[in-house]
């Protein structure tokens, strides 16, 4: 018996007969800590140019691309802050909502106060601003390792480039 089958594009791109998407995707990965070194390995392997940001530049991660200026972000940049108790998140939050970035989060239980939203109003960015600031990020799928928290906010960055809600409902 013959299997038959709607043709789906998704089919193309899984058989690598086809490109998985067209346009350039960006991640900057903000802030030298080991989930960013996985967002950045990931990102990578999902086709993501990937970047590191650091304001202390004696902070790294061996193999990331890093950069000093953010000037470079455009519409199709996503940027996740990967460390909440870095006293830089609020300088660092307002220089990145003065560029077009596609997206902005910072990781931080929903459990506990979002401390960007205090240190943004104490620069004086406005609420709607600061709205633009994701948070929390990723699927919730209980992550526990620094792999596992940049696996869930890479599905979750690809499901909201793709406008789909994320998990198991389609």
């Amino acid at each position: 018996m013959a299997h038959s089958h709607d043709v789906d594009p998704s089919c193309a791109v899984a058989h690598g007969e086809a490109a998985p998407h067209d346009g350039r995707r960006t991640l900057v990965a903000v802030f030298a800590t080991p989930v960013a070194e996985c967002l950045l390995r990931f990102g990578a392997e999902l086709g993501f140019a990937t970047y590191l940001y650091d304001p202390d530049p004696g902070r790294g991660l061996p193999g990331a691309a890093s950069v000093r200026d953010l000037g470079f972000l455009d519409g199709g940049a996503d940027v996740v802050l990967t460390d909440h108790h870095r006293d830089e998140i609020g300088p660092v939050l307002q220089e990145l909502l003065k560029t077009p970035a596609r997206w902005i989060g910072i990781m931080g239980s929903p459990r506990h106060s979002a401390p960007h939203v205090a240190a943004l109003a104490e620069l004086g960015v406005p609420a709607e601003e600061i709205a633009r600031v994701h948070r929390p990020i990723g699927l919730n799928i209980g992550s526990q390792t620094p792999a596992e928290i940049a696996v869930s906010t890479l599905a979750g960055l690809i499901a909201d480039r793709n406008g789909r809600p994320g998990g198991f409902t389609f």
